[in-house]
């Protein structure tokens, strides 16, 4: 059974964490009245994965290039998640991930609790699989373990058996193996730190589920059952594998496909179960510029393979529900969501900040005297646009609808062209802009002012456009750049299909539009993300800063 393997130690529910719940203004899936609405999270927690330890539940997911990587999440009832960390510091090889590598780096994580310790795995197309644990999921992680070096290596679990064996399942990357739409398994050693010998195709999907991948391994009433999903990304399907043998052959039944609902591709996920015995699985949609947002689906047994969400015709596939119950947990817990607004009063940047690249500590300062996040400009050589620029302090879209503004002091540029961004970032993005005018007429960018600037295709290398520049000297007269009593708002307000539109403020109440609707598009295998850069344009011993007071989500 799937609790006799991974449940167990008591002592886990007694861990607290210190960071105070955090309630979304613009996403709540919990509706109050012992009922949940799909998604549970509205935002791009691509791959999710779960395991259960005593009463809580955990997940992570992939963040491929973002750092830092690997984020855990804690739930007590399946619905209500807080971010409680990060798994991954700094992403390896140092020097590869200096600069953004997009769509590289973690690729579908899973996360498992065995004998009090939390382990994650996961794979990097690039480099092979690795492999980081802890005793304190809201603590520090080990330093990963490379098991396995190769590319095309990806979507790997841990399984424990019964009688101690190990194994690790996995899926191959077509871009860099050659091949892909088979599992295979190999033997692992039981502390999850090598392999014991060659990986053995299981399965092969090519006929009737080509790209299936991201298969998780259980156990239950003598069955060995691969959960994996098929079909691709936005148009798949769940297909679930059975055998008496580890090693095969597998029976196979697909489980949860979209059916007559809107939830386009529902399937790679995590099967849990509660403490009173329900069954749950949790999986993601393709939302495009939202990313792969988060579904809870109820979970029952029939003739020993899982039906997922509801059976209209009960064939034994199910389709997705959009709102359902809670599942049993014994109590009802308060609504708490991760976090998305920040006030910058801590002296360590919010979970919710990411950045596109390993970071130098030098680019930001969070001053918790001030309550102000200070953000120094960074020079980037032999960059086109933002696609290659490594400082994009940047974090997800938490709702289909929502304005962010953000209040910002920029008084100090040291030199002339530096700017800073307020951005929605994916292979196209658009920003508004503060900028200290270069004193070149011939580029447009003399003066000072706020811009409106847009990047399509940006991972192709195009240039920017600026669709609007206001000139600094604006609204009443007042002096962006000079007065050192001024703040000024910078707006960003996203509508239902990710039309994005920009506007500014120097009181927080009457906004000014400048320059046009953008479409948020998806970055690599992520959703669109918002948030800060502060860039200058030549190197030298010092740059200028910025100071963020706050960021809201409304």
């Amino acid at each position: 059974m799937l609790r006799k393997l991974f449940l167990p130690i008591l002592f886990i529910s007694t861990i607290t964490f210190a960071q105070t719940p955090y309630l979304s203004k613009v996403w709540q899936a919990d509706q109050g009245n012992g009922t949940y609405k799909n998604p549970v999270l509205y935002a791009d927690y691509s791959d999710p994965d779960v395991c259960r330890a005593g009463k809580d539940f955990y997940m992570t997911a992939s963040s491929f290039n973002c750092v830092p990587g690997l984020p855990v999440l804690h739930s007590r009832d399946l619905v209500n998640w807080q971010l409680i960390g990060h798994a991954l510091k700094r992403l390896s090889p140092e020097a590869t991930f200096a600069r953004p590598q997009h769509g590289n780096g973690v690729w579908a994580p899973a996360i498992r609790y065995h004998k009090g310790e939390f382990y994650i795995f996961w794979g990097d197309p690039d480099f092979g699989f690795y492999m980081t644990k802890t005793t304190d999921p809201a603590g520090d992680w080990s330093e990963p373990v490379l098991l396995k070096e190769g590319k095309g290596l990806i979507d790997c679990c841990p399984f424990w058996d019964n009688n101690g064996k190990a194994y690790l399942v996995h899926a191959l990357a077509g871009s860099r193996a050659g091949y892909k739409s088979v599992l295979c398994l190999a033997p692992m050693s039981p502390d999850g730190t090598r392999l014991l010998g060659e990986s053995r195709i299981v399965f092969d999907g090519h006929e009737k589920h080509p790209t299936v991948e991201g298969a998780k391994l259980y156990k239950r009433n003598g069955y060995y059952y691969l959960f994996a999903p098929a079909g691709g990304v936005a148009t798949g399907w769940q297909l679930v594998l059975r055998s008496k043998n580890i090693w095969g052959p597998y029976d196979e039944k697909i489980v949860l496909a979209q059916g007559n609902t809107s939830v386009n591709g529902p399937h790679q996920g995590a099967w849990v179960d509660t403490p009173a015995g329900e069954d749950w699985f949790l999986h993601f949609q393709d939302a495009d510029a939202y990313g792969r947002i988060v579904h809870l689906q109820p979970m029952v047994w029939k003739n020993d393979f899982p039906v997922i969400g509801a059976d209209p015709d009960d064939d034994g596939c199910g389709e997705p529900v959009m709102k359902h119950r809670k599942p049993n947990v014994g109590k009802t817990y308060p609504i708490q969501t991760p976090p998305e607004s920040d006030e910058f009063n801590s002296n360590t940047l919010g979970l919710q900040w990411q950045w596109h690249a390993n970071p130098n500590f030098a680019w930001s300062f969070c001053d918790a005297k001030n309550g102000k996040l200070r953000l120094y400009s960074v020079f980037t050589d032999s960059v086109k646009n933002l696609w290659d620029v490594p400082n994009l302090l940047l974090q997800k879209f938490p709702a289909p609808e929502f304005t962010a503004t953000a209040k910002v002091s920029f008084l100090y540029p040291q030199q002339p062209g530096e700017r800073f961004s307020f951005v929605v970032m994916g292979e196209d993005y658009a920003a508004i802009s503060l900028y200290s005018g270069d004193g070149n007429e011939e580029n447009g960018r003399a003066e000072s002012g706020i811009w409106q600037i847009e990047c399509r295709k940006a991972n192709k290398g195009t240039a920017e456009t600026i669709n609007d520049a206001n000139k600094a000297i604006v609204d009443a007269g007042k002096i962006i750049f000079t007065d050192e009593d001024n703040y000024i708002y910078l707006r960003i307000e996203v509508k239902e299909g990710g039309k994005c539109k920009f506007s500014y403020s120097f009181d927080n109440e009457k906004y000014a539009s400048i320059g046009n609707e953008f479409t948020a598009k998806p970055g690599r295998w992520i959703g669109a993300k918002i948030g800060f850069v502060y860039q200058r344009p030549k190197p030298s011993n010092d740059g200028g800063w910025v100071d963020i007071d706050w960021i809201r989500f409304e």
